[in-house]
């Protein structure tokens, strides 16, 4: 696929760059090698291939899915202005 100096400039345009005419020329050329690499990228067959996120196999590292306070009441409420049993205090806001 090839592309023309005026899709260049407006592409140039919509991502407000200001090119001259010869960077319109060389851009030109580049764009248009860059789109015959994903024509070549088309014709490969896919077929049966899984996705991957990475190209050396590796398995997540999970933890346990526990719930739980953090038993540790005290450090978590230990900067708080006030607070009462291990809960925050605040000031009324809605009348």
């Amino acid at each position: 696929m090839t592309i023309d100096a005026n899709t260049v400039r407006r592409v140039a345009r919509l991502a407000r760059l200001k090119i001259s005419d010869s960077e319109a020329e060389t851009l030109q050329d580049e764009l248009s090698s860059i789109l015959g690499w994903i024509e070549q990228l088309e014709e490969v067959d896919v077929e049966g291939v899984e996705p991957m996120t990475s190209v050396v196999e590796t398995q997540m590292r999970l933890r346990s899915d526990e719930i739980s306070d953090g038993n540790y009441p005290d450090k978590i409420v230990s900067n708080a202005s006030l607070s009462e049993d291990n809960f925050f205090m605040v000031p009324k806001v809605v009348e």
